[in-house]
């Protein structure tokens, strides 16, 4: 096989960025098929990237035996439920994060994953972004030592509708989520504690829906290194998205991705541009990457960079952080795992 049919479930802002990927960068894929509950928008997606089969059941795509791929864009209540579908039909699944918010549904469906014999990638993007890839290398090739301390800054540039809060699993498995998976990925341990504290700064319409919009929270791992992980919903500069990781032998740090890195300076100060400003833009080439590898592990028979667990560990982290917020008090994944 040297090229795979792929069929895309969900039409959203990710689903035409994997769309547009699929279907004009990268040549090892075809994008066959798209589906929606909402028709308009996958034939929308449909003319937009010339897919030439438009769906409302995504059951379509999975019951097409010309179709090798699935790529799940769809809301993340329905995640879980995909996947064991397409496992159960012998498709090959790329999956958005999270799995599911019900850690039992994520069991679930990566049991049918196993038993299945199919492979499973989660999109966990940031993985694949130059910068933070480079940083793993660095440590991972000793070049700081020892690793001492993570510090990850994640913050977004508004917060997302209430109506989104409403139903995103709150703070912990939504925004933070991502920096869980960076904390475990920029180090190659796992986390062993969590201590997280938070409050309502930016807007009270998100506590009175129940959830918190600023964040920080202290990782222990478990080679005895720690991490920090700061989260805001607003941050009026932009995107601002920064990793330091300080070892017994040195330090890498990361800034913020800019349209471009000029200076200008006058009587006022030194002037530059702000941080790109949103996912869509700073993440650009971290989503082609990601599905440019997803289709070559499938072509190849290798395993993904990012598996099943890997989408598993952070939902974890995300309960052990709101049980943690809850009760004051540090937590053990393990305390997670058992309650499971």
């Amino acid at each position: 096989m040297s090229t795979l049919n792929v069929g895309l479930v969900g039409a959203g802002r990710i689903g035409r960025v994997h769309a547009e990927n699929l279907a004009f960068r990268i040549p090892q894929a075809n994008l066959v098929a798209v589906s929606d509950v909402i028709v308009e928008p996958a034939e929308q997606l449909a003319a937009d990237y010339q897919v030439p089969s438009v769906y409302q059941d995504h059951r379509r795509i999975l019951e097409d035996p010309a179709i090798d791929a699935v790529v799940i864009c769809s809301s993340t209540d329905t995640h879980a439920q995909m996947i064991v579908e397409s496992a159960e039909r012998g498709k090959q699944i790329f999956c958005e994060k999270p799995i599911h918010l019900d850690l039992k549904e994520v069991d679930r469906a990566l049991a049918a994953v196993q038993s299945g014999g199919v492979k499973l990638q989660i999109g966990f993007n940031r993985r694949f972004d130059h910068n933070f890839r480079q940083v793993q290398e660095l440590v991972a090739e000793g070049r700081i030592g020892d690793p001492h301390i993570v510090r990850i800054t994640s913050r977004d540039p508004e917060p997302p509708p209430i109506s989104y809060i409403e139903v995103s699993g709150g703070i912990f498995l939504d925004q933070t989520i991502h920096d869980f998976d960076m904390a475990r990925f920029l180090l190659g341990d796992e986390v062993d504690e969590i201590y997280a504290t938070g409050g309502v700064r930016v807007d009270p319409a998100i506590g009175e829906a129940g959830d918190i919009d600023t964040a920080l929270i202290t990782l222990r791992y478990q080679s005895g290194a720690l991490g920090s992980i700061d989260n805001s919903r607003k941050a009026v500069y932009g995107y601002d998205q920064r990793v330091e990781v300080f070892g017994s032998e040195g330090v890498i740090i990361v800034s913020n991705d800019k349209a471009n890195t000029a200076i200008l300076g006058d009587n006022k100060g030194m002037h530059g541009a702000l941080p790109l400003f949103f996912f869509v833009e700073r993440y650009t080439e971290s989503y082609l990457v990601e599905m440019q590898e997803f289709i070559a592990c499938v072509l190849h028979d290798r395993t993904p960079p990012v598996t099943g667990n890997d989408g598993r560990v952070p939902v974890i982290m995300g309960y052990a952080a709101k049980k943690s917020y809850d009760e004051n008090r540090p937590v053990k994944l393990s305390e997670i795992v058992a309650s499971a």
